[in-house]
């Protein structure tokens, strides 16, 4: 007997393989099975998806969601479990001095699973700018906080920009890397300085210390220290970041996404692995509300609805380390499921810098289940960033 079926739906999986009509079951918080016309029968619950997409759980991997302590931080369900989003990833709200409130306040309170990271900064990004002099950063307490946490953070986040690099150069990223490397964690690196205040170039000096497994975020940043050149040629140091095993994450945020970078990024041949919001209360108001309308944005940008789920499931579960227990329907994995509608019509989505691209299909969140357990989704078409062009 299932606890749960989710019946009728059409089963989108790039790691099964799957594009068709499937029901779901689950039982004791896994996945029990992926099959044609199960009986509903065998149910304890029944969730009616006809005509909706089924898909592993959305893991948003760059969310601030420090609630109550920075002014930015996202209530986590909001972004997460009631916009069809299982897993997220805070990236780096806190560091050594505050990361307390994580595992106190915010995981335990919060249906979604959230994944933090820890910034190389002492305070996190409680205070702006966050690192403002050398003493910002404490690196035996960063790697004592990271192994007392038991697992819990998974990787040391570094933002290359002003006046962090004015005042430290490439040693803060270093640091932050030193951090994650004594920990055994990952590195996460936001690359795009909104201020213009250092040299493009540096993002030559930063991508080859970056090791396989740590991930680029922002990488279609139309800000200094992007991926391409004055003459808008991708460095070659992206290109063999990629090539060595270094996750490209393309997160959007207030200011750090646009269309034209994109396009020219892919057609030099790099894509990225992953999809992300940057959720931040103010961004949530002005630029991005949530992923299913990054999934939209690029879809507008003719990426496959196949290739779309890929890079917000079990990219970004590899991208944690979590691919044996997330980004898939497989059975045994945690039950974590998005249900999607895709709404056909005329829409327009817009980067950060109003550039805007059509699409004929937009992908509304319906429902999530997280561990098993069902979470209705809300959604609405918002003035800026998503409406039809007819609005």
């Amino acid at each position: 007997m299932y606890d749960l079926l989710i019946k009728g739906g059409t089963v989108v999986d790039p790691t099964l393989q799957l594009n068709g009509a499937y029901d779901v079951a689950i039982a004791d918080g896994k996945i029990a099975a992926v099959s044609a016309d199960i009986s509903p029968d065998e149910a304890g619950r029944v969730v009616e998806v006809r005509g909706k997409y089924v898909t592993p759980g959305l893991i948003d991997l760059h969310t601030h969601v420090y609630e109550g302590v920075n002014g930015n931080g996202v209530n986590a369900d909001l972004g997460g479990v009631r916009a069809g989003v299982t897993t997220m990833v805070d990236a780096g709200s806190s560091g050594c001095d505050t990361y307390g409130g994580f595992p106190a306040h915010i995981i335990p309170n919060n249906a979604t699973e959230i994944i933090p990271f820890i910034h190389i900064c002492r305070t996190g990004l409680a205070t702006t700018p966050d690192i403002f002099a050398p003493s910002s950063i404490d690196l035996e307490r960063t790697v004592q906080v990271i192994e007392e946490s038991n697992g819990v953070i998974r990787g040391v986040k570094a933002r290359m920009v002003s006046p962090a690099l004015e005042i430290m150069g490439m040693e803060m990223p270093r640091l932050a890397k030193r951090a994650a490397k004594e920990a055994g964690v990952r590195l996460m690196v936001h690359i795009g300085d909104t201020e213009n205040r250092y040299p493009a170039e540096v993002i030559r000096e930063l991508l080859p210390i970056m090791e396989p497994g740590d991930i680029v975020t922002h990488f279609f940043t139309a800000n200094a220290g992007g991926v391409l050149d004055g003459d808008g040629n991708l460095v070659p140091e992206a290109r063999e970041a990629h090539e060595r095993g270094v996750w490209l994450d393309t997160a959007h945020g207030r200011a750090n996404f646009s269309f034209n970078i994109g396009e020219r990024v892919l057609d030099q041949g790099v894509e990225p692995h992953c999809i992300s919001t940057d959720l931040t209360v103010p961004g949530r108001i002005r630029t991005v509300h949530s992923m299913t309308e990054m999934m939209t944005r690029f879809l507008a940008m003719g990426f496959t609805l196949e290739r779309v789920v890929e890079m917000c499931t079990i990219n970004p579960a590899r991208a944690i380390g979590e691919e044996a227990r997330l980004g898939s329907l497989e059975t045994g994995k945690q039950a974590d499921v998005s249900v999607l509608d895709i709404v056909d019509g005329s829409w327009m989505v817009y980067d950060v810098l109003g550039n805007g691209r059509p699409s004929e299909r937009a992908v509304v969140p319906v429902l999530s289940v997280k561990r098993g357990e069902v979470y209705e989704a809300g959604w609405g078409p918002r003035p800026w960033g998503w409406t039809p062009d007819s609005a």
